[in-house]
């Protein structure tokens, strides 16, 4: 099997469907679908507007907001630690964060009467990167923690403060549950962001610029874009009835300058080749331009289950939202992965792991069909259309063989 084994013609029907559906709807400003299978990019869809206002198309350089796909990223620049000895699955986070070792289990109260319990165990680095750390989102808003983030601006699109004033702020907060109790969507990968930093010597958009972003030839991906590409910053939209109104102009946005807050879990800006060359490094066991990023192990340990007691999402999350369906798919150190097909009732592969980002941005990779597939568009929330379902089925109907 030397070709990429897919239908071109069902390939090309992904743009019409997303089209038709979406763009021409005025649901989507616009969308590009990247599909690569066994090393050859087999489609690269581009279509719609980049700013609808001033009628700018769409490139395939665009520039795009992923916000959480970042947490992927930041995932493996943990690991890179992990595997130079400098930390472990599991270290108690508060050997790296002191100020955390007394925190307690919410009980009861508001913010500043907050009443806590004694942890089960201590917070360990995996909580961290499965998200079963007690730590929450303000938007999740199901809880008088919650609240809490709110009030102090933790975790919110427009990032606050700094990471070390997210860390001292985090101190004063409760946790939801004990460490390992249930999976919760949370700021768990910013403080990894902190951790990186801190146990690397550097700041932590250095290490990923010098460890991850220049040898992987990851140009246009950044915390912000530079006055030179400007003009290739997409903007960002949220739905209305009847369309979609504008949330973050490109010719006034926070991402035009430096921010304060660096953010590991929602931070960065892209581009699809760009995030096609972090998704083929993993889907290539680590390896990238005759560089050694991981070890083919340590990313077959990113991608397994680590849900406590092989748990599914469905089973263990408290979330009012997370990146992802919870049927059929359990979590790693970093990324969703898929543990039943068949419960998931979407095609694809036991054993293929995902992400998404708040402004309907997703990829996946499926390592038993060497595919990666790479969707990026500007509307927030990801939740507000079932376009990546969508495209789960549009990508899978064009197989004309499996390796499977």
């Amino acid at each position: 099997m030397t070709g990429p084994g897919l239908n071109a013609d069902r390939l090309a029907y992904i743009d019409r469907f997303l089209d038709q559906r979406y763009v021409a709807a005025g649901r989507l400003p616009g969308a590009i679908t990247l599909v690569h299978r066994r090393g050859k990019t087999a489609h690269f869809g581009v279509i719609g507007q980049a700013d609808v206002a001033r009628g700018k198309a769409l490139r395939d350089d665009t520039i795009f907001r992923i916000y959480s796909m970042t947490k992927p990223i930041t995932s493996v620049a943990f690991m890179m630690l992990v595997e130079e000895g400098k930390v472990a699955l599991d270290t108690p986070v508060h050997r790296v964060i002191p100020e955390w070792k007394d925190l307690g289990v919410y009980a009861g109260g508001f913010m500043e009467t907050y009443r806590t319990t004694r942890t089960k165990r201590p917070m360990m680095m995996i909580d961290l990167l499965r998200h079963t750390s007690g730590l929450t989102y303000g938007f999740q808003q199901r809880t008088n923690v919650d609240a809490g983030y709110r009030k102090l601006k933790l975790g919110e699109i427009e990032k606050a403060g700094t990471l070390d004033s997210m860390i001292a702020d985090l101190a004063k907060l409760p946790l939801e549950f004990s460490p390992g109790d249930a999976f919760n969507y949370s700021v768990s990968t910013d403080v990894l962001g902190y951790i990186v930093g801190k146990l690397s010597g550097m700041p932590f958009e250095t290490f990923l610029h010098e460890r991850l972003f220049q040898p992987l030839g990851m140009v246009d991906t950044d915390f912000h874009v530079p006055p030179e590409k400007h003009d290739r910053l997409a903007a960002n939209y949220q739905p209305v009835k009847g369309g979609m109104k504008l949330f973050d102009d490109p010719e006034t946005s926070s991402y035009l300058k430096p921010p304060g807050f660096i953010s590991g879990g929602g931070g960065l800006v892209s581009t699809a080749r760009d995030y096609l060359a972090f998704a083929a490094m993993l889907l290539n066991g680590g390896t990238a331009n005759g560089v050694r990023f991981l070890s083919p192990k340590t990313v077959q340990l990113m991608t397994a289950n680590h849900l406590p007691g092989g748990r599914t999402l469905a089973e263990l999350s408290t979330s009012m939202f997370s990146e992802v369906g919870y049927a059929g798919v359990g979590f790693g150190l970093g990324f969703s992965v898929t543990t039943d097909v068949a419960a998931s009732m979407l095609p694809g592969s036991n054993g293929d792991y995902a992400w998404g980002g708040a402004a309907s941005t997703y990829f996946w990779i499926d390592p038993k069909e060497e595919l990666i597939c790479i969707f990026l568009t500007q509307l927030l929330p990801s939740d507000t259309y079932p376009v990546r379902r969508e495209l789960r089925t549009l990508v899978y109907s064009a197989f004309e063989d499996t390796n499977a």
